[in-house]
């Protein structure tokens, strides 16, 4: 069975929109006609409803033994598999990996592989829509590098898109991380980009869907 429950970054703005739905209605009782009262009620409960299913934050828990295996850090659609040349931090070519969010996808993060995290750095940018190439390099991002315990590199950048204008991201360098937990969250549509070694052995392809913490897209060559 699956739990879902709100995540932490959207308690506030729930909260805040749920008190300001309830005075708006209740002038609303108090100035208009039920019928009124009624159209209103309604638009409320399914403001309200988007708003609890854009922040859901299903419990998954992923029991995985080799660690050379990595998860999927988000849900959504794969929408880049090549080698790029990736020039913030390696310098060098690596295979890169995209997952498109849309707005109806879950939008937390999830950690891929154990290891220990070694950069962790924002950086302020455009807000173009996610699914451009050039959004990598050129839209708000923050990028983390974890090292596994076979000092295999990973660089994963979470990228802001057109509606998106918060990145919230929980790896700090230094900080160890592990397989179900949280790396951060994105809100309001974005991706998640992830380059590995040319070695790795790739298992999604363009098109293909994506779980968080779930959905193996990749072994490492340790």
């Amino acid at each position: 069975m699956r739990y879902i429950r709100i995540h932490k970054e959207g308690r506030l703005i729930l909260g805040s929109l749920l008190l300001i739905l309830l005075l708006m209605n209740l002038f609303i009782y108090i100035k208009f006609q039920l019928v009124v009262l009624a159209i209103n009620t309604v638009v409320s409960a399914l403001l309200l409803f988007f708003f609890a299913y854009f922040f859901r934050n299903p419990v998954r828990r992923v029991v995985i033994d080799d660690p050379s295996l990595v998860v999927a850090p988000a849900d959504g659609t794969i929408v880049v598999v090549e080698p790029v040349e990736e020039n913030e931090y390696f310098g060098d070519k690596r295979i890169q990996v995209s997952i498109f969010m849309s707005v109806f996808n879950v939008h937390a993060n999830w950690v891929p592989v154990r290891g220990t995290v070694i950069k962790s750095i924002h950086h302020d940018g455009k807000h173009m829509a996610a699914f451009l190439p050039k959004s990598s390099t050129e839209n708000e991002r923050s990028t983390v590098v974890i090292e596994t315990e076979f000092k295999t590199q990973i660089l994963l950048r979470q990228i802001a898109g057109a509606l998106a204008r918060r990145i919230v991201t929980y790896a700090h360098q230094g900080k160890e991380c592990h397989i179900n937990e949280h790396l951060g969250f994105i809100k309001f549509g974005s991706r998640v980009d992830i380059f590995f070694p040319l070695d790795t052995e790739i298992f999604v392809q363009v098109g293909e869907s994506t779980i968080g913490n779930e959905t193996i897209i990749a072994r490492l060559n340790e």
